[in-house]
């Protein structure tokens, strides 16, 4: 069954049980050049595979851009 988040204030739907790790590969987004918040707080690049995506969650996700 899906659950409803938000990610960057846009409704998406996940896989019960979907990590943040896997809802970048999903989104296809290169893990080491981004930061996520999840309900308002910052998730470390290590805890990513085990944080569990829950019903209602606001994700907020950064890409690093290069440039000069």
């Amino acid at each position: 069954m899906p659950i409803e988040i938000l990610v960057n204030g846009e409704p998406q739907t996940a896989p019960m049980g979907q990590t943040i790790l896997g809802l970048l590969q999903h989104l296809r987004l290169d893990p080491a050049r981004v930061a996520v918040e999840m309900d308002r707080r910052i998730v470390k690049q290590p805890l990513w595979a085990q944080t569990v995506l829950q019903a209602g969650a606001r994700l907020e996700i950064v890409q690093f851009v290069g440039g000069g």
